[in-house]
């Protein structure tokens, strides 16, 4: 059995005078499906959710949703989406209730159909207690939980999320991506753009890889990590790097790939078991104290940096300039 896409991107462009935000870019999401977008900040990763939504007009190429051409008319898609933007678009001087209600008169819900959704969702995302209260007292954490529940209230089909956890505390984060299971789990098509690998890899089925406005690669998070998963990593931390240690360790373990990473750390790569021992040994014989010595899971990080080139230092530093971080 055929199924078919539920988004469909094909050469898409976006241009804004000499920069090319979109630059071609083609891929397809399928129904039920959580399809991660990772780039860096300036990727191209926002302006694709806006073609995708209706928010801004293609410069060029072709984008469906559900079948329906939303480059020629976008308005005629919109029942069909809901979408969560990186920044709340919420007014801080309605009540949580009451913004859920307005946004669902933006989606053409009757009255009485809002009036019981809207109780509904805020018992969903625990916000009940706060529903009366002015959305501008909400924490970081409760804003973002209520933009999503906006974006979902009217029961679309496919829902864009715009960096749903930058910004907000660690105990937040864990709750909307517990969230976000949930919706995924009920069937919703979710397309998620973020810069949190972990999070892409925890959450996402399939995921994209976009730069500069170009997809770099897309593939499910399994053959992603394929390469990698029987991969030996450790980290060992020195109290400094002695003149030439990386040659050396190299030189004496020939079967180890070693590079530095961040201050007096070495990563050490094997596609065999690491043997601890011998390694801390020699490098204390070159006048090295250990400090750490602990193992690295292979991730998606590895992934990312051999594809892209990008050190995820680097991306996160970008969104944390984007987020006021």
């Amino acid at each position: 059995m055929i199924v078919e896409p539920i988004i469909e991107v094909d050469n898409l462009k976006k241009y804004y005078t000499d920069v090319k935000a979109v630059d071609g870019i083609s891929f397809q999401v399928f129904p039920g499906e959580l399809f991660g977008f990772l780039g860096p900040n300036g990727a191209g990763k926002t302006t694709t959710i806006k073609l995708l939504t209706g928010l801004a007009r293609a410069s060029d190429g072709k984008l469906r949703i559900s079948g329906i051409d939303i480059t020629k008319d976008p308005k005629k898609a919109q029942h069909l989406i809901g979408v969560v933007p990186d920044e709340s678009n919420l007014y801080p001087e309605l009540s949580g209730f009451d913004n859920l209600v307005f946004c669902a008169s933006l989606y053409g819900m009757r009255s009485a159909e809002s009036q019981v959704r809207a109780p509904e969702l805020l018992k969903m995302f625990n916000l009940a207690d706060a529903g009366h209260r002015k959305f501008g007292g909400y924490s970081k954490g409760m804003k973002r939980k209520l933009t999503i529940a906006a974006g979902i209230i009217h029961d679309p089909k496919i829902l864009f999320l715009d960096e749903p956890t930058t910004g907000i505390d660690v105990a937040s984060a864990r709750q909307i991506r517990q969230l976000i299971a949930d919706l995924h789990s009920k069937g919703i098509t979710i397309f998620l753009t973020t810069h949190y690998i972990e999070e892409a890899e925890r959450l996402c089925q399939r995921i994209a890889f976009i730069g500069k406005g170009k997809i770099i690669r897309v593939d499910a998070t399994s053959d992603l990590l394929q390469p990698i998963k029987d991969d030996h990593i450790m980290a060992i931390t020195l109290d400094r790097l002695p003149d030439g240690i990386i040659g050396k360790v190299g030189k004496e373990f020939p079967e180890y790939r070693v590079e530095p990473s961040g201050n007096d750390q070495l990563r050490i790569l094997a596609k065999q078991p690491i043997r601890v021992s011998p390694l801390v040994g020699f490098l204390e014989a070159q006048g090295a104290q250990v400090l750490e010595a602990f193992r690295v899971r292979p991730s998606l990080e590895e992934i990312f940096v051999k594809i892209t080139g990008l050190e995820l230092s680097e991306m996160q530093n970008g969104n944390q300039k984007k987020a006021g971080v």
